[in-house]
């Protein structure tokens, strides 16, 4: 990742308390530019510079109610012992009472990770179909009600979709292969 001008004002995120390899704690600000986590300095003109943290991985955690929680994992500079810190990337109550969007300004993989080019390629196909299902909705809105009814129309539509390409796909294939005139 690496040093850079922060283009927009970082955004303050957390403080966190990190373990040091002398046996001694630090306490670190992280915060967020352009959906990506880091840490901010302040440079001797006084200008504001972001340090971006790499990240490791991004995990999802299941929580008592059966639901699921998405962390990532950054790797830290080594003045701060070179481990690793976890950064959930949903909001909770403490965010809402300092009105901190935390899904606003932390993306999962930011378009300056490694990741991001060869992931961004496939938003367009899954963005169409999106789009599909939507255009099949009256007024963009559901057509049941409950989650287990809306499961069963997503799988629905997507079988649609399916047995229509395969439909195609057989149309083209058993088509007579072209003659050859003489010459």
């Amino acid at each position: 990742m690496g040093k850079r001008a922060a283009s927009s004002m970082a955004e303050f995120v957390e403080q966190r308390t990190v373990n040091l390899d002398d046996g001694t704690t630090a306490t670190i600000d992280l915060f967020a530019c352009d959906g990506a986590t880091g840490m901010a300095t302040l440079t001797d003109t006084g200008e504001q510079r972001f340090d971006e943290l790499v990240r490791v991985r991004t995990q999802r955690r299941e929580d008592k109610s059966g639901k699921f929680r998405w962390y990532n994992q950054y790797r830290l500079p080594a003045r701060f012992g070179g481990g690793t810190v976890s950064v959930r990337l949903h909001g909770n109550a403490d965010d809402d009472q300092r009105r901190f969007n935390r899904t606003e300004n932390i993306r999962p993989i930011p378009a300056t990770d490694p990741d991001f080019a060869r992931l961004y390629k496939r938003r367009n196909a899954a963005e169409s179909i999106n789009r599909a299902l939507d255009d099949t909705l009256r007024l963009r809105r559901a057509h049941s009600i409950g989650h287990a009814r809306q499961h069963l129309n997503l799988l629905t539509f997507a079988l649609g979709v399916n047995r229509s390409a395969l439909h195609h796909h057989r149309g083209r294939s058993s088509d007579p292969p072209a003659t050859q005139t003489a010459a």
